[in-house]
């Protein structure tokens, strides 16, 4: 099993190389890929996920880099495909675009966005999003895309429950939190996965902090590996132990 790891909160605001220097310490301790989160309006600054991950392709070559996840309700189409294609161009296959319907209603809130209506946008953002992937534009608009990165990046679904099975038959990837849930939760649904013909799976944003047991979270890994998990990405908090330890947790 790969291990990836999120870009961290950055706790130095003054600090205008915090995040190259999580990219540089996480290249560093050898972790297979790079990953960004979206939050918004919760409390806490979290950086921009496309502009973070921008940062990451700049200052690697071979580390693969995603979203994990960008919640399409809450952008334009032709927009957030224009930041796509740019980061597409500048990273090219290492790229995977997790997308969702997203599960936090203050995000929706800070976008004056309809938060009960998300998974109905969802859709019809991502139907229009795969349009201009395939064509460059749409309603008489065209990015006119290079042709390297015509067709977009390889696509992510960030879900659970009754999109599991879709995420098999419509994505390259499916994308399960493990924040919310145990690993036997998350693990009891990756058979579903499969029998749907699903592909690469990857469980995400398992926070390690300085109150994390290495010992009980290397059986997790394991356990999740033992699943069928291709992927397994922590959320390094404040506190982490040492990130050389945690990356050796996964042969």
């Amino acid at each position: 099993m790969r291990m990836g790891i999120l870009f961290g909160p950055i706790l130095d605001g003054a600090n205008t190389n915090a995040l190259a220097e999580q990219v540089h310490a996480y290249l560093g301790a050898g972790f297979d890929s790079i990953w960004s989160a979206q939050a918004i309006g919760r409390g806490f600054m979290m950086s921009d996920p496309l502009m973070a991950l921008t940062v990451a392709a700049n200052l690697s070559d071979k580390v693969e880099l995603g979203t994990g996840i960008l919640q399409l309700p809450l952008y334009h189409p032709m927009e957030v495909a224009h930041r796509i294609f740019t980061l597409h161009q500048m990273c090219g296959d290492r790229l995977i675009l997790g997308v969702g319907a997203g599960s936090t209603q203050a995000d929706y809130d800070a976008y004056g966005r309809d938060y009960d209506g998300r998974f109905k946008a969802f859709n019809e953002t991502l139907a229009t999003l795969r349009d201009i992937f395939e064509t460059g534009g749409t309603g008489g608009a065209n990015h006119a895309p290079w042709p390297a990165i015509k067709g977009g990046p390889k696509l992510a679904y960030g879900t659970w429950g009754k999109g599991v099975a879709r995420a098999a038959r419509e994505f390259d990837v499916w994308i399960a939190s493990g924040m919310h849930r145990t690993p036997d939760e998350v693990c009891a649904v990756a058979p579903e996965y499969r029998a749907a013909g699903g592909k690469r799976a990857i469980v995400t944003t398992i926070n390690v902090s300085g109150e994390t047991d290495l010992g009980k979270l290397k059986a997790d890994l394991d356990q999740y590996a033992e699943a069928g998990f291709d992927d397994a990405v922590i959320l390094p908090l404040p506190g982490i132990p040492s990130l050389d330890q945690v990356r050796k947790l996964v042969d």
